[in-house]
């Protein structure tokens, strides 16, 4: 199956995704020039905001689906699922208040920096699941680059404030203000602009998601946390048995390795509508091309990744950042096969409905990964979080493959009925 004619969604798309991730890897200079603690505090809080947003994520994905696959308009779904969104930010207000008046260390301690953000923190990732529905990659890319633009621009006064490096846990407060308030000001702006380009029908009733829909979001939001835990999990464990400066290596290490997904994402992306289409055999193959495409790509990426990091983050990020590049040549093969998961993942979500398939092939990875840190990071530090990680993937993509291989060869199911309220 050619990808012919994705090439321009692509593209814009990876332009997004290439300028989000410029500026994202600006954030990580800038924060762990602050010292490998504040880092790792970051990395921990930003784990928890990445569990809150992937839980979550089934909202802008249901709405793409009903787009993508059933044809629907997504005006009234969008306000329904916005609301949602907004419910679902408030009680975990309340729930990160509650967790930073009872605990007594970094980051935990800070999660009432979350609260702040989290009423509007959903808002984004269900906005852009119109422009995902629609294949609008510059629409969908141009909260990608405002978030860490703006967040940027505020750690560089909290830098100065703070005095730049080695800074200490007197920067961590500052570093927080500004991921909440680019977070706060991007939320509202693309809110906003959802809602303008799907305006309200006059006279329609208001939407409610129904049970199928519910049942999607679960599995997915399922599927995505695992996936991030998955990611993210190792972090803990480094944390709780090497302290928050070997967090802080870790965590740059696994940022630098994620780079390479910006390749085979931007592809996904921008096939997610055509692997959407009914049509199965076109759907699968698409898919099939769009993950080896993927593999392709951060296979010859990764060793000019690791050279440059190599040579470049020690210097660029100042003292304690000596031995990072070890652990991200562990990091690098897993994650080359592992740039397979995010195409496979859109055939089961978005054109077979079966999001719970991504949510057992995370659970698998989740599983060996964590079982190999515990063991591993003990007698071999962050080295062995970097192979037990790497391990996991390769062995988890190998069995998505396999089944997915199985499942395209399958007939395909019979479509699943439009609910009554989101028929136009």
């Amino acid at each position: 199956m050619s990808l012919a004619g994705l090439a321009p969604g692509a593209a814009r798309h990876l332009a997004a995704r290439a300028a989000a991730t410029g500026l994202g890897v600006a954030v990580v200079v800038v924060v762990a020039r602050l010292g490998p603690a504040v880092q790792g505090a970051f990395a921990l809080f930003l784990a928890v905001e990445a569990a809150l947003l992937t839980l979550c994520s089934g909202f802008g994905l249901a709405l793409a689906r009903r787009i993508s696959h059933h044809g629907d308009d997504g005006a009234a779904p969008l306000r329904a699922w916005l609301r949602v969104a907004t419910a679902v930010g408030v009680a975990v207000a309340l729930g990160a208040w509650a967790v930073a008046a009872v605990a007594q260390r970094p980051p935990y301690a800070d999660l009432g920096w979350l609260a702040l953000a989290a009423p509007v923190l959903l808002w984004v990732p269900t906005a852009s699941g119109l422009w995902l529905g629609r294949g609008q990659m510059g629409r969908l890319g141009a909260p990608l680059v405002a978030q860490p633009l703006l967040t940027l621009a505020g750690l560089a006064a909290v830098a100065a404030w703070a005095g730049g490096v080695g800074a200490g846990g007197r920067a961590l407060p500052g570093v927080l203000a500004a991921w909440v308030a680019a977070r706060v000001v991007v939320a509202g702006v693309a809110a906003a602009w959802a809602l303008r380009e799907a305006p309200a029908r006059l006279g329609a009733a208001p939407a409610a998601p129904a049970r199928e829909e519910w049942r999607f979001v679960a599995a997915v939001g399922l599927a995505n946390v695992v996936s991030v835990l998955n990611v993210r999990a190792p972090l803990f464990v480094v944390e709780q048995t090497q302290g928050l400066a070997a967090t802080g290596v870790y965590a740059v290490a696994v940022q630098v390795a994620e780079l390479l997904w910006l390749l085979s994402s931007a592809l996904s992306v921008a096939a997610y509508r055509r692997i959407g289409e009914p049509d199965a055999a076109r759907a699968a193959a698409t898919a099939w091309a769009a993950a080896r495409v993927g593999v392709v790509a951060t296979a010859l990426a990764a060793p000019l990744l690791w050279a440059l990091a190599w040579a470049a983050l020690p210097p660029l990020l100042g003292p304690g950042y000596e031995g990072v590049a070890w652990p991200l040549a562990l990091l690098l093969p897993g994650v080359v096969g592992y740039a397979a998961a995010s195409a496979l993942s859109a055939y089961y979500t978005n054109h077979l409905g079966r999001p719970g398939w991504a949510a057992r092939i995370a659970a698998l990875s989740l599983a060996l990964n964590v079982a190999g840190c515990l063991w591993a990071v003990p007698r071999h530090g962050i080295a062995g979080a970097a192979a037990s990680t790497s391990a996991s993937y390769l062995i988890a993509i190998g069995v998505a493959l396999l089944l997915f291989r199985r499942a395209a060869r399958r007939p395909a199911p019979a479509p699943a009925p439009v609910p009554r309220q989101w028929r136009p």
